[in-house]
């Protein structure tokens, strides 16, 4: 046997470990549905260097892992969807497309490059309603899941994932998306995350033509508010409303008119 021979099983392995710790070390990224689209919610305190981007019409991008290697994918997926939007119609080009492009890019890097790609990938594409929504988890070895509702990837994935599960539901506003998204992303017990240190977009089923957008500056504060306003406490017994005074009784017990007492006018 030739001096350093390693299994096919051991060298893929290896690749899926060094990949694997190299993608937790960062933080994670969150995208789930809301009633009017798919919100994208990721900790990230650069104002140039995105994790969430625009690929086409409606189409959006969000990554975890080695900047330069996700920017590579992703601007490779940019000159897939101009070209065949170009050469065919703007309609061809979707996210199930574009999950497949990458999904073999990243399993050939994977088999054959010596040291995989730290990336995990999430394409997603609004439909016209809710039930033509589509997001595509991509992994490191050009694994793909066709994930319902949401998804996290990077960092502490199970934790996240399990704490958005739990505050998930189906039809939430954006400002409820963005509540669920942030508790999913914070430690029980851990500080907010400041609006400086957020990027927030959203792919808007009910914009014209091009569906992505940014949430930052104003709006976001304002989405914040909501998010963060305390709940208003029930009103207490002196804040309760005054109620109508008892009517005097008008019958005695055997159902006769009352009388006045003797002595006494009786005004009827």
């Amino acid at each position: 046997m030739p001096f350093g021979y390693v299994s096919p099983e051991q060298e893929m392995r290896d690749k899926a470990d060094f990949a694997r710790k190299g993608i937790a070390r960062g933080r994670s990224v969150v995208v789930l549905q809301y009633d009017d689209g798919i919100l994208f919610v990721a900790p990230n305190p650069s104002r140039t260097m995105h994790k969430i981007s625009e690929i086409y019409d409606r189409i959006g991008f969000a990554a975890v892992g080695k900047y330069n290697e996700f920017e590579n994918l992703r601007l490779g997926g940019i000159r897939y969807a101009d070209i065949n939007g170009y050469n065919y119609d703007r309609t061809d080009v979707t996210a199930r497309g574009l999950a497949n492009l990458y999904t073999q890019t990243l399993g050939m890097i994977f088999t054959e490059a010596r040291k995989p790609y730290e990336v995990e990938v999430v394409v997603a594409e609004v439909g016209d309603t809710a039930d033509g929504d589509q997001i595509y988890r991509l992994s490191f070895d050009g694994s793909v899941a066709d994930e319902t509702g949401f998804v996290a990837i990077g960092g502490q994935v199970d934790q996240v994932a399990g704490r958005l599960k739990e505050h998930f539901r189906v039809g939430m506003q954006v400002h409820e998306a963005l509540g669920a998204a942030l508790k999913a992303l914070t430690e029980p017990g851990g500080d907010d995350i400041p609006a400086s240190q957020l990027e927030v977009a959203v792919l808007d089923r009910r914009r014209e033509h091009r569906k992505f957008r940014r949430v930052g500056g104003a709006r976001l504060e304002q989405l914040l508010a909501q998010v963060r306003a305390p709940a208003a406490p029930p009103p207490t017994a002196s804040e309760a409303p005054p109620t109508a005074p008892t009517p005097p009784p008008t019958t005695t017990d055997d159902g006769e008119p009352l009388t006045a007492p003797e002595g006494d006018i009786d005004t009827g």
